[in-house]
């Protein structure tokens, strides 16, 4: 039975799973009514820390998240996660491999998860995920984990949604040289050497805290450097109270609350432009034209556009 918009915001701000799912496809779709059901939602929103959980592939983010949601539960929180996965390059939709490994916890009270595709998005994180990380705070959750897909160093789009940032590395990876590179070391809150059981772990400890010794210029505050074995659950307690202590003490949340506002903003009138744009060049036939004419080499991709800009500076500077 279809649930009408007012029913799936209704049903979500009382943490009913059913409606919150329903309500997640339609503003992952962007369906009709999606911008305004994330209107209504919005005021609700803001109780939740939302953490993001990223670095490189293979590093056992998966791992690691089944045991932050154990620990969580066995706390009495309750636990939103977002498995960010790559997109099927013929549906557009995730592979949903994330949420198979993350079967053993989707079962437990209080515990919501949830996979979504990248569709693209640079730094594998769409708009789309932001807006279910408002939903499943607006829902009620104490927790939202987003898991990125792992693309590496140019992954920094989770900082623009997450409170708190963990950068995963594990050993044998060349991981703690990749440690040294600008991105991944900007945007850590905090750095897991997951697999610390493995040969080398306390290298990549030694290369990160170089790193940070090198780049914090004697400040006292640093980021810390956890040993973990998602596993076996070493040090998966230590890591939940680091976090725990972090968003207590409200960091990261202020950290990025200016740039991260600034940023919606502009990606929302990016994604609205764009989705102008296209409604409105392609309907009216200029788009095809345009094609073709830089196809037969008419014109070129770059004169169109510039032919372009004129309406669009117009429009921008309004009445």
């Amino acid at each position: 039975m279809a649930l009408t918009l007012e029913e799936m915001v209704e049903g979500t701000l009382k943490g009913n799973e059913r409606a919150m799912s329903r309500l997640i496809t339609l503003v992952e779709n962007r369906d009709a009514g999606w911008k305004e059901a994330m209107k209504l939602l919005y005021s609700a929103s803001g109780k939740a820390r939302v953490v993001g959980i990223t670095g490189s592939p293979g590093a056992g983010k998966s791992t690691l998240t089944n045991a932050l949601v154990n620990e969580l539960s066995a706390r009495g929180l309750t636990v939103g996660v977002i498995a960010v996965d790559p997109s099927s390059p013929f549906s557009g939709g995730a592979l949903l491999g994330d949420r198979l490994r993350m079967k053993e916890v989707s079962t437990i009270p209080g515990v919501f998860i949830r996979s979504m595709a990248t569709r693209g998005a640079l730094g594998g994180l769409c708009q789309g995920a932001r807006d279910v990380a408002r939903i499943l705070d607006a829902a009620g959750k104490d927790m939202v984990l987003i898991e990125t897909v792992g693309v590496g160093q140019d992954e920094i789009e989770v900082v623009k949604t997450a409170d708190t940032v963990l950068v995963v590395l594990v050993p044998g990876q060349g991981d703690g040289i990749q440690a040294l590179k600008a991105g991944i070391m900007e945007i850590a809150d905090m750095y897991v050497v997951n697999k610390a059981d493995r040969g080398g772990a306390d290298e990549v400890v030694a290369d990160v805290q170089g790193m940070l010794d090198i780049a914090d210029n004697g400040k006292k505050s640093r980021a810390p450097v956890i040993k973990t074995s998602a596993v076996s659950g070493e040090g998966v307690k230590a890591l939940l109270e680091t976090v725990l202590a972090y968003a207590e003490k409200g960091q990261g949340k202020e950290r990025w609350a200016k740039s991260r506002v600034k940023e919606e903003l502009l990606s929302l009138m990016e994604s609205e432009i764009l989705k102008h744009l296209t409604e409105k060049w392609g309907g009216n036939g200029r788009l095809a034209a345009a094609v073709e004419e830089i196809l037969e080499r008419k014109t070129d991709p770059y004169s169109v556009v510039d032919a372009l800009l004129p309406h669009l500076k117009k429009a921008a500077d309004g009445p």
